[in-house]
């Protein structure tokens, strides 16, 4: 399907405990390209996570958004009770491996075969793009929303410069986790930046949610996001 300059399309692939599904976005111009991973918040693969890929695509990037909800039947929660219960369903470990998977995929098609790769994710999927830097060298910047912070036995393995996003009010990630991740960046030599955002509360960047959405600190936190990628990603 091609949306002005994009082609967008649904993919199939198998991964370690069952066929993976993912949105992909692409520029329609051919050639290589760079690649950023879209990681679901606790909701799933919905119609917010696809429209950040769409505008990655915008941006010259092959997007691509793996549904971490696959070995639950694909299920798009509305409801904190039914998200709840998906994210608990899903084995850190297992959502490690998926994106893993991801990235075998990413380098079998022929736009990335080469690219450097980027993640980005948010609430649940902020959690996995600030974990799966750690488990592997394959990724190239990383731009976690107010995830969970690894251990420091793991972040001393962070491969690469991240930017953190994190709203002061947030309810769910603790401030001393989120300090902690910016002594580590000092402690172990990594390239990042961790931003607290006055006044913002968990989920602040979903345009979706009008009770929690702040325009202007999304708007920051985007632009940041993408300093980050075209620095170390195009070439």
């Amino acid at each position: 399907m091609a949306n002005k300059d994009l082609v967008t399309r649904e993919v199939s692939y198998q991964g370690r405990g069952c066929m993976l599904k993912a949105f992909v976005v692409e520029p329609v111009a051919t050639g290589p390209r760079a690649a950023v991973i879209v990681v679901q918040e606790w909701w799933g693969l919905n119609e917010h996570i696809r429209d950040v890929a769409r505008r990655l695509g915008r941006e010259g990037y092959f997007a691509i958004a793996p549904d971490l909800y696959s070995r639950q039947g694909h299920q798009v929660a509305t409801e904190p009770n039914l998200a709840e219960q998906l994210m608990g369903g899903l084995k850190k470990e297992d959502g490690i491996a998926d994106l893993q998977t991801t990235v075998e995929w990413l380098r079998a098609q022929k736009p990335t075969q080469s690219a450097r790769i980027g993640i980005t994710g948010f609430c649940m999927g902020g959690s996995y793009a600030m974990g799966l830097p750690c488990e592997t060298r394959e990724i190239a910047a990383a731009a976690p929303f107010y995830g969970e912070i690894p251990p420091d036995d793991r972040l001393k393995n962070l491969g690469c410069p991240i930017f953190y996003a994190y709203g002061e009010n947030d309810g769910w990630i603790q401030r001393i986790d989120v300090d902690r991740l910016a002594s580590a960046l000092t402690k172990f030599d990594k390239q990042g930046e961790v931003k607290t955002y006055p006044g913002c509360s968990h989920g602040f960047f979903n345009d979706t949610r009008q009770d929690v959405h702040r325009p202007a600190e999304a708007k920051d936190a985007w632009e940041r996001t993408l300093k980050l990628f075209a620095a170390n990603l195009k070439r």
